[in-house]
C-alpha cells in the first residue's frame, strides 16, 4: 500500500459510493499525530458492528442481514481480532459501552459502531508545522463569541450546583460536566467534514459514515487527544488534556494567554487530578514500575486554542491484550473526573441526556496488538436526517465560578457550530 496525493479529491468519492467507509486524517497539527491517512470503505460482503447500549446488543452486518451476535462490544471485538490475524478495525466506542459503570446509552447514533475495511489506501500529506504566535488564525465572530445578555442557564447553574454538593462533600475530586446541543442543517456528512478539517485541524481528525438502514452513523471529529496508543513492542501511552484557553487576537494577548493556562492554579490541580487517575488506570494494565509520567503539564498550541496537556505511559503486562487494556481505561478520565466510578454515578444524575459517542473513543485496533485511538471531543454527529450533535463541557472543582466555565463551553462549541456558518 504505497502512499498516494491529496485525500480530500478522493474522499468525496468514497462516501458517495460507499456507505460504510472512514479516514482517519492524518493531515493534523501535531508531528507526534504522523503526516499519514488512511481512506477505507466496505463492499456488501465485508464486516461492520454495531452496539446498541440499552439492548446490550452487538449487531454484525454483512451483505445486507444484520444478526446480534454479543452483548459486550470489548469482548465481540476481541473474538473479530482472534479470528483474523490481519485483521483491522476502524471506528468509534461510545461513552456508554462499559456496562459496568453508570452511564446513559441511546442518542442519536448507535452506541459503538466499527468497521473492517476490505479496501485501503493510504496518503501522504506535507508536514503540517505547530501553529506558532505569528500564524495565529482569526477566527469569525462566532467563534469569539462570550455570554450574551441571556447569561448561564438555569439548567446548566442548576447542574453546576449539584456537582458543587458533591464536591464539597468529598464524593468527588472534580467532575467533567458536559450537555449537548443540536444544530439543524442541511449540509452534507462529507461536505461538513472538509469544513471542519479546514476550520480545526487537529491530530485525531476523521470521518466515519455507516449509512446502513436502522444503524446509521456520521462521525466528524477534530479531537486534540490522545485516548490510547499501543505501540508493536506494547507500550501504552494516552495524553489527557485538562486546560484549554483560545488563542489571543495578537501575539501580545496570545503569549498572555499561554503563560495564563501555563500557571493558572485550577487548571493545574485539574490536569494533576487526572494524571493521578491515568496513572492509578494504566498500572493496572502495565509491568510494576514501567509506569511514567514522561511530560507533565505542557502548553500545545493548535490554530484556536492552547491546551494543558500530559502524558502517562507504561508497558502493557503479559496476560493483558490490548482490548483489555483500552477496557480498563475507558472512558477517558479526562471526560469522567476523579475517582471514576463515582463521579461517573453523578454524571448521569446531573445530565440530562445521553452523551452517545461524545467522551468515546475513535481510532483504530490491529490483531497484532497495535491501537491508536483518540477521545471524542471537539466533535459533531448526525444519523442523517438534518439533526447534528455535538457536546460541549469541561472539568468542574471546588474552585469553578459557574459563568466562567460555562463561557469555556460556549466557545469550544462555537468552532463546530462554525461549520454550519454560511
Amino acid at each position: 500500500m504505497s502512499p498516494q496525493g491529496d485525500p480530500a479529491a478522493h474522499f468525496l468519492d468514497v462516501a458517495r459510493d460507499h456507505p460504510r467507509c472512514f479516514w482517519l486524517d492524518g493531515g493534523g497539527a501535531r508531528e507526534w499525530s504522523g503526516n499519514q491517512s488512511i481512506i477505507g470503505w466496505l463492499d456488501a460482503d465485508d464486516v461492520s458492528l454495531t452496539y446498541d447500549a440499552a439492548g446490550r446488543q452487538v449487531t454484525r452486518h454483512r451483505g445486507g442481514r444484520a444478526e446480534v451476535v454479543g452483548d459486550d462490544v470489548f469482548d465481540v471485538l476481541a473474538a473479530e481480532l482472534a479470528a483474523d490475524p490481519r485483521g483491522q478495525w476502524f471506528g468509534y466506542l461510545g461513552y456508554a459501552c462499559r456496562p459496568d459503570l453508570t452511564a446513559h446509552p441511546g442518542g442519536p447514533v448507535p452506541d459503538a459502531v466499527w468497521l473492517r475495511p476490505g479496501r485501503v489506501r493510504l496518503f501522504e500529506h506535507a508536514s503540517v508545522p505547530t501553529p506558532s504566535t505569528g500564524q495565529i488564525r482569526q477566527g469569525s465572530s462566532a467563534s469569539r463569541r462570550r455570554l450574551d445578555a441571556n447569561g448561564t442557564p438555569d439548567a446548566y447553574r442548576t447542574a453546576f450546583d449539584r456537582v458543587q454538593e458533591e464536591l464539597h462533600a468529598g464524593n468527588t475530586y472534580e467532575a467533567n460536566l458536559t450537555y449537548r446541543a443540536t444544530i439543524s442543517s442541511g449540509l452534507s456528512p462529507p461536505e461538513a467534514y472538509l469544513r471542519l478539517r479546514r476550520l480545526n485541524p487537529a491530530p485525531y481528525a476523521g470521518f466515519l459514515q455507516h449509512d446502513v438502514v436502522g444503524s446509521r452513523a456520521w462521525l466528524l471529529s477534530s479531537s486534540p487527544e490522545r485516548y490510547a496508543l499501543v505501540t508493536d513492542d506494547r507500550m501504552l501511552e494516552t495524553k489527557p488534556i485538562k486546560g484549554t484557553t483560545p488563542r489571543g487576537e495578537t501575539p501580545e494577548e496570545d503569549e498572555r494567554h499561554r503563560a495564563s493556562l501555563a500557571g493558572d492554579p485550577r487548571f493545574r490541580a485539574e490536569n494533576l487530578m487526572i494524571v493521578d487517575l491515568l496513572r492509578n488506570d494504566v498500572s493496572m494494565v502495565c509491568e510494576p514500575g514501567t509506569v511514567t509520567v514522561p511530560s507533565l503539564m505542557t502548553v500545545e498550541s493548535y490554530e484556536n486554542v492552547h491546551q494543558l496537556v500530559s502524558t502517562v505511559r507504561g508497558r502493557l503486562r503479559d496476560d493483558v491484550s490490548t482490548l483489555d487494556a483500552l477496557r480498563a481505561l475507558f472512558p477517558a478520565g479526562s471526560m469522567t473526573g476523579a475517582p471514576k466510578r463515582r463521579t461517573m454515578e453523578i454524571i448521569a444524575a446531573v445530565e440530562p441526556t445521553p452523551r452517545s459517542a461524545y467522551a468515546g473513543a475513535f481510532g483504530w485496533i490491529a490483531a497484532d496488538g497495535r491501537a491508536d485511538l483518540g477521545v471524542v471531543i471537539r466533535s459533531l454527529f448526525t444519523a442523517g436526517d438534518g439533526q447534528w450533535t455535538l457536546g460541549t463541557g469541561g472539568g468542574i472543582t471546588v474552585h469553578s465560578q459557574v459563568d466562567d466555565e460555562y463561557d469555556e463551553t460556549v466557545w469550544k462549541a462555537d468552532r463546530l457550530r462554525a461549520v454550519f456558518d454560511d
